[in-house]
């Protein structure tokens, strides 16, 4: 589940990154005229409408960016799959739309359905995950000769809007209860004073990443009962000190709090992915502290690092706490930022709002040092301390200009080697094969010769990712795959390895153990076992590679918790004895227990058909067919 959020949030980036800039035309342009919005000036109303433009549409956006980064080869089609997922929850969840299902008027409708458009961003996550997986799971299947135009990655967007039309069914039952009832928890919780505006504080972030606090917003800055916060604030009207007190105490959070938070994250971040991480957050934390736009900086880090974000929650209800104890009260229009705050100082009814700035200086002390604190104690994988992950699709030849030590990538592929991947500007990733131990020695020699200087080689199996060996020609059959162990099967998405789970290694699939004895999942010879004993290469006689893994970076383990049945050169048939995997220690060591089985040199593999995934399997139970090329 770790590493599944860490790739959410690795994958929101992509949309994120653009929000800063949106933030930034809609604040100018507010703060030109902030009395009408773009009515009475020409500039303020384009800066308006060019921001508006991507923060209207977060919802397309969030969907498009985690279909994309969370698809298993960062294709295009998957985009496309995730647009397609969003689109048809907006288009029967929107009010016209629940009318006509409803036969009733319009001004009927729901208040729970008036947000479903285009900048729903809890839609827009779902839409983009589910279309993910979608993705990741369809986009290989053949379809019989008379539909063979819709196989592979064309059937995907078809799949994928049939299962949005159950999702949205769904939606239209679920979401009025649960929107109603956090109308009913604000109204509760309204009648408790300062306590009352803290918790509102605290939830308003909470349900950010749900887009359910729009339920809560209503209550207290609308008229739903009663208080119109934000109404009232502007017309000045109401009580001096209690006014404004459901706005005021987001100022110093937004202002001074989450720029420091976002100071924290940048020093926190790895030294070489300190000036990448530094122009996020410099641009995330003028936009919030100018415009009160605090989507881009906590969208950074509200998936990747969520307890940080609860502290987060935690602190802007203390915020609000305090300056409705103090009876400190400030406004706003647009969002809590420096432009509003300016403009509330001309509003009679604010109390002492330069208070809040006091507050905000407090408060940004506390958040630097909190945010370090946590981030340092629980290793949390803020922006810029991933361990070469997130920068995939970096430019090798742009970021490294005229390096003559730069890697040609082309050069690597047209080895044969199956994958390669960048890790940032001083490292790459070469996925080779089952022969990874050749390819070791082979650069160790180097290296020790002065050939090479340095060699940095990663992979979940041995620091080096497995090379597909040259080996005997393929013909073409379909071969019987296995269970390694007894369990449950799951696809290779799910393994928490990316490694593995991106299909980098090939297509396959794994077993999640409960017993310690390891069988071989197809008929053929031991082509070689990895020195650290967790994982080894089968050769079948018709030239399929396939890798058996066991756990997730148990490469660390140095094969204390293994126990090999076999030997390289080995002929083996289905139901043999491979290995003993101590699954206490492996657990006990922090490591994951997953059984995977890898088919590596892909270029052979015309087609995998699993049958049992989700399904408890019993060692040596066919689970599906491979056939090759």
């Amino acid at each position: 589940m770790k590493a599944y959020m860490q790739r959410m949030g690795r994958s929101l980036m992509l949309p994120v990154t653009t929000l800063p800039v949106a933030a930034l035309f809609s604040g100018i342009g507010y703060w030109i005229d902030p009395t009408g919005w773009g009515a009475n000036n020409i500039v303020a109303a384009f800066l308006l409408k060019a921001g508006d433009s991507i923060l209207a549409n977060l919802g397309v956006l969030f969907a498009v960016g985690l279909a994309l980064g969370m698809s298993k080869d960062k294709d295009g089609a998957s985009a496309l799959t995730g647009l397609v997922a969003f689109l048809v929850p907006m288009q029967l969840l929107n009010p016209a739309a629940i009318a006509a299902f409803q036969h009733i008027d319009l001004d009927k409708v729901n208040a729970a359905f008036t947000k479903m458009n285009n900048g729903n961003v809890f839609v827009g996550i779902l839409a983009g995950l589910l279309a993910a997986a979608m993705y990741n799971r369809f986009s290989n299947v053949k379809l019989p000769m008379a539909l063979s135009f819709f196989s592979g990655k064309r059937c995907v967007p078809i799949v994928t809007a049939a299962l949005m039309l159950v999702v949205s069914a769904a939606l239209m039952f679920i979401w009025p209860p649960i929107f109603g009832a956090l109308v009913a928890f604000g109204e509760t919780i309204a009648k408790m004073g300062a306590v009352g505006a803290g918790l509102y504080g605290f939830f308003n972030r909470l349900l950010i990443p749900t887009g359910l606090h729009h339920a809560l917003n209503n209550v207290f800055w609308f008229n739903t009962a009663g208080i119109d916060d934000i109404g009232k604030f502007w017309a000045n009207e109401g009580t001096k000190g209690i006014t404004g007190m459901y706005q005021a105490g987001f100022f110093p959070v937004m202002m001074f709090g989450l720029p420091a938070g976002a100071y924290a994250i940048y020093r926190q971040s790895r030294p070489e992915k300190r000036k990448a991480t530094a122009s996020l957050m410099l641009a995330a934390a003028f936009a919030s502290f100018f415009t009160g736009v605090t989507e881009p900086l906590e969208f950074s880090f509200m998936f990747v690092a969520w307890p940080l974000y609860v502290v987060h929650a935690s602190l802007t209800g203390i915020s609000m706490f305090v300056a409705a104890l103090f009876y400190w009260t400030a406004g706003f229009n647009f969002s809590a930022g420096l432009v509003d705050f300016v403009l509330s100082l001309r509003v009679p009814i604010a109390n002492q709002p330069l208070m809040l700035v006091v507050l905000g200086l407090i408060m940004a002390v506390v958040y630097y040092f909190v945010f370090t604190f946590v981030i340092k104690t629980f290793n949390l994988m803020t922006p810029g301390r991933e361990e070469g992950e997130g920068e995939e699709d970096l430019d090798l030849d742009a970021s490294l200009g005229d390096n003559k030590f730069k890697a040609d990538q082309d050069k690597i592929k047209a080895t044969g080697v199956p994958g390669v991947r960048v890790i940032d500007k001083e490292n790459i990733q070469v996925i080779v094969g089952t022969e990874v131990q050749f390819v070791a020695d082979e650069m160790n020699k180097m290296q020790q010769n002065g050939g090479v200087s340095a060699v940095v080689a990663e992979s979940a199996a041995a620091k080096v990712t497995p090379v597909a060996p040259e080996t005997s020609a393929t013909s073409a059959a379909t071969i019987n795959v296995y269970s390694p162990a007894q369990g449950t099967m799951i696809p290779m998405n799910q393994v928490a390895d990316e490694v593995f789970s991106t299909n980098i290694m090939g297509d396959g699939y794994a077993i999640q153990p409960t017993e310690n004895t390891i069988y071989t999942p197809v008929a053929g010879k031991i082509s070689s076992i990895f020195p650290t004993q967790h994982a080894l290469g089968i050769m079948t006689p018709t030239g399929l590679e396939v890798l058996l893994h066991m756990g997730v970076d148990t490469v660390d383990l140095k094969g204390e918790p293994f126990t090999m049945k076999v030997k390289a050169g080995q002929e083996v048939k289905a139901g043999d004895e491979i290995a003993i995997m101590d699954l206490a220690a492996v657990k006990a060591a922090g490591k994951g227990t997953d059984i995977i089985v890898a088919f590596t040199n892909g270029d052979v593999v015309a087609n995998v058909a699993l049958t049992e995934l989700g399904k408890a399997v019993t060692p040596n139970q066919t689970v599906g067919q491979v056939t090759t090329k």
